[in-house]
Formats: structure tokens, C-alpha cells, sequence
């Protein structure tokens, strides 16, 4: 019993350790460490969720971004560019990783 109570708290602290990795100012750059780019060389194309509105959506073949379209009064867009679930536009072109993407 000690033993697996020794074998939690030192994953627990080897846990809480991997979250003290630093976080830089800039987060216009892409912190792959295959493929530093910055993320507006990312080509981004449009997924729609299941409630039916838009999200900008990329991936450069390692990370991927998503984020909800807001209008300029900050309420969602639900555009019906496509059927919800769907994703439209280039979003992978901007990958230049040598790491493929299997989907």
C-alpha cells in the first residue's frame, strides 16, 4: 500500500512539474518544434460545429488551431457555408511539416 501511495504522489509531482513549462509573450509563433512559423502564413478555412455556426479552423500537419467566428458586436456567425460538422477551405495547406497528417 505505501508503495502505491509513493508511486501517486510522485507521478502527481512529476505531473505538476510538466506544467511549468514557459509560455512565451509572443503568441503570433507557431512553438512546434518541427516547423517554427508564424501562424498568419497558415492558411485557415471554416469548420462548422453542430449548433450550425462557424469556426476558423488550421492545421500545419502537427498542431491545430480553432476558434469561434465572431461578428464585431462579439456574437457568433453561423454563416451556412456548410452543413454542421463540415469543415470547408484550404486549413491544411498551410502545413510544411515533415510529419504526416493520417487523416
Amino acid at each position: 500500500m505505501n508503495i502505491a501511495k509513493l508511486a501517486l504522489v510522485l507521478a502527481a509531482a512529476l505531473g505538476l512539474a510538466a506544467c511549468d513549462m514557459p509560455i512565451g509573450a509572443d503568441k503570433s509563433q507557431d512553438v512546434n518544434l518541427i516547423d517554427r512559423n508564424d501562424l498568419s502564413q497558415i492558411r485557415w478555412g471554416v469548420w462548422v460545429d453542430p449548433d450550425g455556426c462557424d469556426n476558423w479552423i488550421a492545421d500545419d500537419g502537427v498542431e491545430g488551431y480553432l476558434a469561434r467566428r465572431l461578428d464585431k458586436y462579439g456574437k457568433p456567425v453561423c454563416s451556412g457555408i456548410a452543413p454542421p460538422t463540415v469543415a470547408t477551405g484550404d486549413f491544411k495547406q498551410g502545413a510544411t511539416s515533415v510529419i504526416g497528417d493520417p487523416l
